[in-house]
């Protein structure tokens, strides 16, 4: 483990925040399996990803995670209304 750099950090602290928005979002889908399938998913891509280092590699996934995150928001607006 050892200590994080200040981006470190900074990066971290992204990443749980999109992890936390996304767990959000995943909340407010109406059917329980999908729900789980979708919780299931982030946990897995978010865990699959945990050791990566490359700071390039993982601003694009913060980038990806963001993008799904939208999508996902988009999708729940559009089953609401």
């Amino acid at each position: 483990p050892g200590s994080l750099s200040p981006s470190q950090f900074l990066r971290r602290q992204q990443v749980l925040q999109l992890y936390r928005k996304i767990l959000r979002a995943i909340r407010e889908v109406p059917a329980e399996a999908d729900r789980c399938y979708l919780k299931d998913w982030a946990r897995e891509e978010f865990r699959r990803n945990k050791d990566a280092t490359e700071e390039d590699a993982i601003r694009m996934m913060i980038t990806q995670g963001n993008m799904q995150l939208q999508e996902l928001q988009r999708t729940l607006k559009l089953a609401k209304s």
